[in-house]
């Protein structure tokens, strides 16, 4: 994907981005399938994991923000870095990810940032306004829902999924040309995902 962005080839670091979605989210479940935590004690999976979605979700959407000219001149290394760190503390938080399956602060989803602003064809100074909310609401502690595991709705929110990750992949495939019908109608699962988090924050927190 680096070599990709570098190479000015941001399709297809956009293909290997969903790659490597599909594998990070089956690698927990074939790596509890094959007893991975019995058979290597001394390893840290969880750990390795979060290596490589650092590397995949945060350095390298981040890299093709910088090198596809989206982000303002005078002020990108400022986004980047807020990206960078803010993702740094979110991974390393130790509620990152609570036992009943849901994320806390903005999960990180930088590759999805990615895609929509290079297709939405912003201002770059939109652009970074952007990012650097986002980059603030890693340090808000609001739940947001782990699509493969947090138990409500979870069978709807993986089909709807499965349906936006199908409308993700072809907008990837008719870059740089991408209809704006189909970016807007791609916009429901973000909205649900937000919608649904939001609300499910909303109920845990009126809790006693």
């Amino acid at each position: 994907m680096t070599i990709a962005v570098i190479h000015a080839k941001y399709r297809l670091a956009f293909l290997l981005m969903v790659a490597a979605t599909l594998v990070d989210s089956s690698d927990g479940a074939l790596a509890r399938l094959a007893r991975v935590k019995e058979r290597t004690p001394a390893f840290d999976g969880a750990r390795l994991d979060d290596i490589v979605d650092y590397l995949t979700f945060v350095f390298v959407p981040a890299l093709l923000l910088y090198e596809a000219g989206l982000l303002p001149s005078g002020w990108k290394g400022v986004v980047v870095a807020a990206m960078l760190l803010s993702s740094a503390y979110g991974f390393a938080a130790a509620d990152a990810k609570t036992d009943d399956h849901f994320f806390t602060g903005f999960p990180s989803y930088w590759n999805i940032a990615a895609l929509y602003l290079f297709v939405a064809d912003l201002s770059p100074v939109v652009n970074g306004i952007v990012l650097l909310v986002l980059s603030a609401l890693v340090f808000v502690r609001i739940r947001y829902i782990y699509p493969s595991r947090t138990p409500v709705l979870r069978g709807l929110t993986i089909a709807l999924c499965v349906l936006w990750g199908g409308m993700v992949l072809q907008m990837i495939l008719m870059l740089p040309d991408v209809p704006r019908s189909l970016l807007l109608g791609s916009l429901f699962f973000p909205v649900y995902y937000v919608v649904l988090s939001l609300a499910l924050h909303a109920r845990q927190a009126s809790r006693p």
